[in-house]
Formats: C-alpha cells, structure tokens, sequence
C-alpha cells in the first residue's frame, strides 16, 4: 500500500524537476514559486522513500545470503543479525513516510487565523468565548507558540462577542485543525440565582494561513475603509484613523482590524484574515468536489458542526465525532489538549490511509 501511495509523489516530483527548468515556467515567477513549493514539500517524502528503497533492497540482499548456507557460521549470525536490524529500520521508515504524507498531504505544516464567535446563551456565551481563547492560548504557550491577536469585540464583563488571532509555530494546523465546530458549555451561570445549568454555545473557525501566491487579492477587487478604533478612553484612545475595514467585492467578504494604533499595520493583519477565509473557502469547495478528501477528514470542519460539550458539574468534556469523553475539564481548560488531539490525528491517520490504500 505505501508503494502506490508514494509512487505518485515520485513522479510528480520528477515531473516538478522538468517544469522547472521550463523557460517560460522559469519566466512566470508566481507559477515558479508555486512549484518550487511543492517540489521542497515532496522533497522529504521523496528522500525517505528512496532510503525505504534502499533498505527493503538490503533486507533481500541478505536473506539471499542466509539461503545459500554460507559454510563460516559466525558470518551467518553476523548477518542474521544485520537483518533483524534492518527490518527495524524499515519498520520506522514505513512509519515515518506514513507521517510525512499525511503531515504535507493535509497541509499540516502551516500557521493558522483562529476566530471564536459567541452564539447562543447570550452573555454566558460571551464567556465561554474568552475560555477558549485563553484554553488555546495557554495551549500554544505550552508548545512554544506565538499568538497575534488581529480583532476582537468584548463584552462589558470581560467576555467576547468575536475575537480573531493567529498562531504560528512549528506544527500549528497539525493539531488545531480539528478544533473548527460549535463548542457547548453546560454550567450554571453567576448570575444564575437558581443554580439552574445552562447550555451556551461558542463557535470555532481554524483556519491556514495562504501564501501570497497561493490566493490572489487583486487591488481592483478590494474596498478599503479606515476609520477611528474605539477604545475605553484614557491614554488608550486613539485618536487617528488607523482601523481598517477590507471588503472583498466579489466575494463581499468582510475584514476589519482595529487592534494596532499603526493603520499599516492593521491593513496588513485584515489582509492575512482575508487570504486565510478566501484559502479555505477554496480548499472546501475542492474538498467537496472530491469525495475521497471529504471521507477521511474527521468532522466537515464547519462552524454549524457540534464538536465538543464541556460539562462543568461532571467535570467532563465530550468530542462528539469520535465518542471520548475525559474527566478532566480543568487540565482542559488550562490547555491540555494532547490528550483530546492525540486521539483526533490517530483517527485521521487510519481514515487517510483507508482511502489512499
């Protein structure tokens, strides 16, 4: 099965040589840069199959030697024992190309604009908006993240109506991938007098960052707006028209970003939220043009989608696409994820290679 999969990165990878070296490729730097982006990302794969290669060719070498009976049985051992070895490592090189394929087939390796919106529940929701900023943001500090926060609307008793930030590191998607969905919060609100449990709801957008070359945003296609960022007063006023506000008028598309005093700045930020939706609005329309994408991705990845239940009084979260439940809801909160992710990319992984095979 590894070798069906892997033979056709082999040849794309040949045939990304060829375009290359093309003149009039070579004259088109955006088509340039896009395959030689694709040649460095098939690179590894490439590379780790050829040692696949190299080391099943040796296992055989040897097991031909074993047959033949060699009369000095100390060289036989020798080699039976080269051989155990080697099967070891082909073993971790199966493995490895495995990972590798998955990690570049899905994109793994790319930044991320994160937005949680508060839905339904009111000012709970609002709430809960900001525990989960603050769940993923303790998370990514843990793996040595940067988070940027882009834009955001609060409430007046510190929760969130809409904030939108990034995150970036080494294997960002790779793991926050499968947070897109609704979240639902069962508690008992403060200012419940009751003590009734209420259920709110909190919705997730992960979304990768896209590369110039990748999403066009042509000038003549944008409306861009400034106008002054609100603040709570105080020396934090500001008091220039740096908030900017990018419409993208075939799509009607909109982006505003406020959280920089520079106007530069914010242009810059709202320009990365628009090429990260425009990006995965393309990638889900290919996604549902290709029915084989969309039976190994776990959960559709939208908003409308119910993910995860956090239970306060049972002390339990609940991801409802693979049926785990833990009893951990405050290590939970406070960004301890792996175990919830672990699960999510175990389950990935065998959906992906059932539908490669």
């Amino acid at each position: 099965m590894l070798d069906k999969i892997i033979e056709e990165k082999r040849k794309r990878h040949e045939k990304l040589h060829e375009l290359l070296a093309d003149p009039k490729v070579i004259a088109n730097t955006a088509e340039y840069q896009s395959y030689a982006r694709e040649l460095s990302n098939l690179a590894p794969i490439v590379n780790e199959y050829n040692d696949y290669v190299k080391v099943s060719k040796d296992i055989k070498d040897l097991e031909k030697v074993l047959k033949e009976k060699h009369p000095d049985k100390e060289f036989l051992f020798l080699a039976e024992e080269e051989k155990h070895r080697l099967e070891n490592v082909l073993k971790d090189k199966a493995a490895r190309l495995e990972e590798l394929l998955l990690e570049k087939e899905s994109g793994d390796e790319r930044n991320i604009i994160m937005e949680i919106r508060a839905g339904t529940g009111g000012l709970e929701a609002s709430l809960f908006a900001a525990d989960l900023l603050r769940m993923y943001s303790k998370y990514a500090a843990n793996k040595g993240w940067k988070v940027e926060l882009i834009d955001s609307s609060t409430t007046e008793k510190g929760g969130y109506k809409e904030v939108i930030f990034s995150i970036s590191g080494q294997g960002v998607y790779s793991r926050l991938k499968f947070e897109s969905g609704t979240h639902r919060v069962q508690r008992v609100p403060e200012t419940e007098a009751s003590g009734r449990i209420h259920t709110s709801v909190a919705t997730v957008a992960v979304l990768p960052e896209a590369e110039d070359v990748e999403v066009e945003t042509r000038p003549e296609d944008l409306r861009i707006d400034v106008f002054r960022a609100g603040g709570k007063g105080g020396q934090g006023v500001n008091r220039t028209d740096s908030a900017v506000r990018i419409t993208h008028l075939p799509t009607g598309m909109v982006v505003t970003c406020q959280d920089e005093r520079s106007q530069l700045k914010n242009k810059a930020k709202a320009l990365r939220v628009l090429r990260a939706r425009l990006f995965d609005m393309k990638q889900k329309e290919q996604n549902r043009k290709i029915s084989q994408e969309r039976r190994a991705q776990v959960g559709t990845g939208d908003r409308s989608e119910k993910i995860r239940t956090y239970n306060f009084p049972d002390r339990r979260v609940t991801d409802h696409r693979i049926g785990l439940t833990v009893h951990n809801l405050e290590n939970i909160l406070e960004g301890e994820l792996d175990e919830i992710i672990k699960v999510l990319k175990e389950e990935e992984k065998k959906l992906k290679l059932k539908v490669a095979a």
